[in-house]
């Protein structure tokens, strides 16, 4: 739903600075595309259950407050009347009329007339009106009247065109146009004496106030009838409303009363102060043709238009004064005057008096403050502090943008905070001479004093600064945030509370200990007004706050008990100058700036009594019942209804069972969705300004989603076994495979091992054959060591011959002794080269390292080598030499050089390592 809220003001162009300008009621306007039907609305009930009820052409339109509805009856004619009899809404249309009842949160009609052939074909049978006289329901048409009662249903065939009937004095007077108003006495009409005037005229209202009887005509304005006597009424009004046409009136329980025009809008004319004000589609209304009009249990107005609904708080205390032509701009003070109002905004200062609204001569520019002292208005603007007095502005002094100005609770100085610093006024009722506090040139916003000599100031951007001085102003300047390590100190608010100085700075509240030197947390203000962007002061025992973009007035007790009430945002929504809030007492009122005017609200001291609540929850369009289950994951709207739609409309707070902290309940109704299953409360609550007290609660059940429903459960078992059962197979089919893979891997590694065996058996093969092998080398070792001990022998007896023949004198016997000897022992060729070749295979390896590391070696080294290795003596190497024993040594001598060892190294060791 869409609601166009408007403030309202009569603004007429009378001039370039000139213009007509009054305090109105504050007033909302439904077109069509809130409530959705069409455009005229002919007439207005409100019923038992404080619902308000339309007759919308087509539709029958019902409103809450928060939810709108609308129903066509079942033959789709134009209604045009409604009406409210305890539980029932009838309704009038074309050749038909009928009563609805709401069940289950829907509107269900029930026709009376259907059947019972009670129109004739030549009658107008359009009932536009429907009243109650007598304990009987009366369906009024042009020229016919029906009364039910009893449930039967009684004509009276009324003879001239009738325009309507009214109840005066237990008496129905019926305003027919030609014959004028006479009175239904049985089933005829009686002509009323005296009241002549009142023929040909069509009739629209007859009202009774304080014993005289008020005639509305549509054309020839109000005639009054006192004492039987039938005149004009004599009112300057009267002669505005014969060409404004009216259509309806009404008086008021307030001493007021209301007119509504075909073309001028409504009248609202105050009998006590004999004044009255028009709102009209210059001001506010959408359209100036009003078709009916009533009044709600609140003693406000809902009118019905040519097209669309308007609701006017005529009962409420706050007043509105808006300018939506732009010429006013944003409005940053107010004060009242003797003859009206002065106006700082930033296109310059403004003044409404007598009822006139229009710029001040000379003030054009940005004007911040005003302030009242003594009968004259000082006005801090850019270009310096004016004065207004007696009607006339002129330029008190040079100070320029003074943005604030208060009095001293020391003495009787003022404090000016400015562009450049702060001026002290000793005696500002008599000079205006100021002071400027010396080295201190800073944008001050804020300013206070409640000790001789020291001034607090906040910055316009950061920070908070005490400034102690002399008598000759000379200053010392301490920044006491940065002082307190306070970082975010930005837009600092200073907030006097019965003479004490507290400091706003980032939500927190804080005051100074002037013993500990340093600020400490206010535990009063933190425990009741956490969260607090804005504050502003009153009058001692009141002040405002502004809380998540939400004003609120909180009233003080004697014992600091705090009451506070929040103020509609209808009044103020989007309206709010941020930082800029200034209020001006009235009386038991005051004046609040606004950015395209001002708002009169009423002091308030005591708790908004709280009505009795209706909690409807609606899910998928349906009314749900309490402790009725809804589906689940379903979103259900909840709508608490009041029953009051003005000023007395109560602030209320929601939270579900299970959650922290309440949160306030916009436009009455609370959507909830993702709601796990099984039970919740919504618990409804009032804030008194010190708690929330619980005001009361609608409970409903979420169902268990679908699938864990029972069937769903079922599903789930029947899953799981089919699972398991699957699992089974698959599982039984992994250990056939797997024993087919086991078998496979067996034979694989029976295989493996097969040839395992065989590369053993290779292995061992070969270690035999190498075994053998190395047997025949030491075969062929030994061999060798045989041949060379055997040459050796020989060797040595052919050293043995050789010393027989050096013996031996008897060649004879010598020469046969000898060659028996050397035929024994000789050594062939044979034995030779197999000596040689055998020690050759079995040092192979041993020469070839040899000759690679020592490739200077020759055949004979590497012999001699070999021999050594063999770990032969010198002596056993000579013979295989075939060389001396001292040959031996000295080839050993040569071939230690040739391998460049050392002296303590041993050769035949040395061989043996390689």
């Amino acid at each position: 739903m869409k609601l166009f809220r408007f403030y309202f003001y009569i603004l007429i162009l009378q001039s370039v600075s000139v213009f007509s300008q009054t305090l109105l009621p504050f007033v909302e306007n439904f077109n069509k595309s809130d409530y959705q039907g069409d455009n005229q609305i002919w007439n207005i009930a409100q019923g038992n259950d404080n619902a308000m009820y339309f007759a919308n052409n087509h539709y029958l339109l019902r409103y809450d407050g928060i939810k709108w509805q609308k129903y066509e009856l079942p033959n789709k004619t134009i209604i045009r009347s409604v009406f409210v009899d305890e539980d029932k809404v009838y309704s009038g249309s074309y050749k038909e009329f009928g009563y609805w009842k709401r069940e289950h949160g829907k509107m269900v009609y029930v026709s009376i007339s259907q059947g019972k052939n009670i129109f004739n074909d030549s009658d107008n049978g359009e009932i536009w009106k429907i009243f109650k006289f007598n304990d009987k329901i009366y369906f009024q048409s042009f020229n016919e009247v029906f009364i039910y009662h009893e449930k039967k249903i009684k004509k009276i065939k009324i003879g001239p065109l009738i325009s309507y009937f009214f109840e005066i004095d237990n008496e129905l007077l019926v305003a027919t146009v030609s014959e004028g108003v006479q009175k239904l006495i049985g089933e005829k009409l009686v002509s009323i004496e005296g009241w002549d005037a009142l023929k040909n005229n069509v009739v629209h209202a007859i009202e009774k106030y304080n014993g005289i009887t008020y005639f509305f005509t549509k054309k020839n304005g109000v005639y009054i009838s006192k004492n039987g006597s039938l005149s004009p009424w004599q009112n300057p009004l009267n002669d505005v409303l014969k060409k404004a046409n009216i259509n309806a009136a009404k008086f008021l329980k307030n001493n007021k009363l209301v007119i509504g025009t075909a073309n001028q809008g409504l009248f609202i004319l105050d009998f006590k102060t004999n004044s009255s004000i028009n709102i009209n589609r210059d001001n506010v209304l959408m359209n100036n043709s009003l078709l009916t009009i009533t009044e709600d249990k609140e003693n406000n107005l809902w009118l019905g238009l040519d097209n669309g609904i308007a609701y006017i708080e005529v009962n409420s205390p706050n007043l509105i004064f808006y300018d939506n032509s732009g010429t006013l701009g944003s409005v940053y003070s107010v004060v009242k005057t003797d003859r009206g109002y002065l106006l700082a905004s930033n296109h310059g200062v403004y003044k409404y008096e007598n009822k006139e609204f229009s710029l001040v001569p000379n003030s054009q520019g940005q004007a911040w403050s005003i302030n009242k002292v003594g009968n004259k208005y000082l006005i801090g603007q850019d270009e310096g502090t004016f004065l207004y007095q007696d009607g006339n502005y002129s330029k008190y002094n040079n100070i320029n943008g003074g943005w604030t100005l208060e009095k001293s609770n020391v003495d009787n100085s003022y404090l000016q905070g400015t562009y450049s610093g702060v001026y002290v006024y000793k005696d500002l009722s008599n000079s205006a001479q100021a002071t400027l506090l010396k080295d201190f040139l800073k944008p001050i916003k804020y300013v206070a004093q409640n000790k001789r000599q020291e001034i607090w100031a906040a910055d316009n951007y950061k920070g908070l600064y005490r400034i102690t001085y002399n008598d000759q102003f000379q200053t010392t300047i301490e920044n006491i945030t940065q002082k307190n390590g306070i970082k975010n100190d930005f837009a600092v608010k200073i907030f006097e509370f019965r003479n004490e100085i507290l400091f706003l700075i980032n939500h927190q509240w804080y005051t100074y200990n002037a013993v500990a030197k340093k600020l400490v947390k206010n535990e009063l203000f933190n425990v009741n007004f956490s969260q607090v962007t804005d504050v502003v002061k009153i009058d001692e025992n009141h002040f405002m706050i502004l809380q998540d973009g939400l004003l609120y007035q909180v009233y003080a007790s004697a014992d600091t008990t705090f009451v506070r009430s929040l103020i509609q945002d209808k009044y103020y929504k989007g309206k709010i100058i941020n930082d800029n809030l200034n209020i001006y007492k009235d009386g038991e009122n005051y004046l609040l700036n606004l950015d395209d005017g001002f708002i009169s609200l009423k002091l308030n001291n005591n708790h908004i009594t709280v009505p009795n609540l209706k909690i409807e929850a609606f899910a998928n369009n349906e009314l749900v019942n309490p402790d009725e289950t809804i589906p689940f994951n379903t979103e259900i709207s909840i709508h608490i209804i009041s029953g009051f739609y003005g000023s007395s409309k109560p602030n209320l707070f929601y939270k579900l069972e299970d959650s922290k902290n309440p949160i306030p309940i916009n436009e009455g109704k609370v959507t909830l969705n993702n709601l796990k299953s099984g039970s919740s409360s919504f618990i409804v609550y009032s804030h008194d300004g010190l708690k929330y007290n619980k005001v009361t609660s609608f409970s409903f059940t979420v169902a268990t989603p679908w699938y864990f429903s029972v069937w769903m459960i079922l599903v789930y078992i029947a899953l799981i076994g089919l699972i398991l059962y699957i699992y089974y197979k698959w599982n039984k089919l992994r250990y056939i495979q797997k024993l087919a893979l086991k078998e496979e891997d067996l034979k694989h590694q029976k295989k493996i091992l097969e040839l395992e065996l065989k590369a053993q058996n290779d292995l061992n093969t070969q270690q035999y054959e190498k075994h053998i092998l190395e047997l025949e080398v030491q075969s062929k070792s030994s061999q060798v060591a045989g041949k060379s001990l055997s040459i050796a022998k020989q060797s040595e007896m052919i050293e043995k011959v050789q010393g027989i023949l050096d013996k031996e004198t008897d060649i004879n016997k010598l020469k046969s002794e000898v060659k028996k000897a050397i035929k024994i022992n000789a050594v062939n060729k044979h034995e030779w080269e197999t000596f040689e070749t055998n020690l050759s295979q079995i040092h192979n390896e041993f020469m070839t390292t040899l000759s690679k590391k020592f490739p200077v070696l020759t055949s004979k080294d590497i012999k001699l080598c070999i021999y050594l290795k063999m770990n032969l003596s010198s002596k056993e190497i000579a013979p295989l030499m075939n060389i001396s024993y001292r040959g031996v040594e000295l080839h050993r001598y040569r071939l230690r050089k040739k391998l460049q060892l050392q002296q303590d190294v041993n050769l035949s060791q040395f061989l043996l390592s390689l």
